[in-house]
């Protein structure tokens, strides 16, 4: 799968791309028709601690998935939204069984 990684208002190491791309690639065994995922890794500039912002786009044939969530730090925030993403996936796969 391709994955398009944007970081805003700083730069991404190397060793969070690679875990970014880890994670989504584990999408594809849920559902193989997935096409590409847009990932944009936020800092806000609150004083909170959770001013991590991850915002995931998965493009799958005739629809869109959106997630965003907010956490500590990237690797929560990217843990908890493809877990988002992994019902939402096994969801539309089984609504497309129903439908044979």
């Amino acid at each position: 799968m391709k994955v398009n990684a944007q970081s805003v208002n700083f730069n991404a190491d190397r060793k969070l791309l690679d875990f970014v791309q880890t994670k989504l690639d584990k999408l594809e065994t849920f559902y193989d028709r997935v096409i590409s995922a847009d990932v944009y890794l936020k800092v806000e500039n609150t004083s909170a601690k959770e001013n991590k912002i991850v915002d995931i786009r998965l493009n799958v044939p005739r629809d869109r998935f959106v997630v965003r969530k907010q956490c500590k730090s990237f690797e929560e925030a990217v843990d908890s939204a493809c877990n988002s993403l992994e019902r939402k996936v096994k969801k539309i796969k089984e609504m497309q069984r129903e439908k044979v």
